[in-house]
């Protein structure tokens, strides 16, 4: 399947920024299963600075605002290729080892409620208890738009029983390690079959299965990844694989709109 993607983020400032850094997880890399054919990022109101591939493997680049600006413009568009693996991404690839998606991360810390849901996952193979547990957050953690805050981890999507797409990854992603299973965030874009524009991107989770390697699962949707899905950036949650995140001194009065559209060319 050929996406074309367009995704645009606009910051507005009541007060000027005098100064300010960020860095941008917006570029989608070619995969096996995944093939960029364009894709290119325009500023208006900063500058890019460099960009590096970070210990995850994103595509991370590094800008920084014009002096005193007002409006900060971050439009990226292309287009991507996405064959059908049903969610399997293959082995693992990239510097970090993949002991380190075993380790726990602020955002997917197990507790009482982590444990608990564990507990009540089985399953035959690897891949019947993964699927069990997608099945089980899904269940659990009722999918709302606005419920949940930004700081939220894991524990507080299950305490609450509502969350959004991201809640959903990290509650997968606590409970799969908690289970010996490494296990990720990942960032990407996702394709809507009801309408073409969106105001964020999509969040889902990859569990490393001996025999198969990473393989993907979206909660808030009860499935393994397809055609839809362009997969952007990775990390052990989602401050590693932030579209936009970074610093400024100034700008206050920030108003923020984000648009993107994903449709089939």
């Amino acid at each position: 399947m050929r996406l074309k993607i367009n995704h645009t983020t606009r910051y507005h400032f009541d007060q000027p920024a005098s100064y300010g850094l960020q860095q941008l997880r917006k570029t989608p890399k070619t995969l096996h299963h995944q093939k960029v054919a364009e894709w290119n990022t325009a500023l208006t109101g900063a500058s890019r600075q460099v960009s590096f591939q970070d210990h995850h493997n994103n595509v991370v680049e590094l800008i920084s605002f014009d002096r005193d600006t007002t409006e900060l413009i971050v439009q990226s568009e292309g287009l991507v290729e996405v064959d059908e693996t049903h969610g399997v991404l293959g082995r693992h690839l990239g510097p970090s080892p993949l002991w380190l998606y075993k380790a726990p991360s602020p955002r997917t810390q197990p507790g009482a409620r982590v444990r608990g849901l564990v507990r009540a996952v089985s399953g035959d193979t690897d891949l019947d208890r993964l699927h069990a547990l997608m099945a089980a957050v899904h269940g659990t953690v009722a999918y709302e738009v606005g419920a949940s805050k930004p700081d939220w981890f894991a524990e507080d999507a299950l305490a609450a029983g509502r969350g959004v797409c991201q809640d959903h990854a990290h509650v997968f992603i606590a409970a799969a390690r908690e289970m010996g299973f490494p296990a990720r965030y990942v960032s990407g874009y996702l394709m809507l079959n009801d309408r073409t524009v969106q105001e964020a991107m999509h969040a889902w989770a990859e569990a490393h299965v001996d025999g198969l390697g990473w393989v993907g699962f979206d909660v808030s949707n009860g499935i393994s990844p397809d055609q839809r899905y362009v997969r952007v950036a990775t990390g052990l949650d989602y401050a590693d694989a932030a579209p936009v995140s970074g610093i400024r001194i100034g700008g206050l009065g920030e108003a923020l709109e984000v648009q993107i559209n994903v449709a089939q060319q």
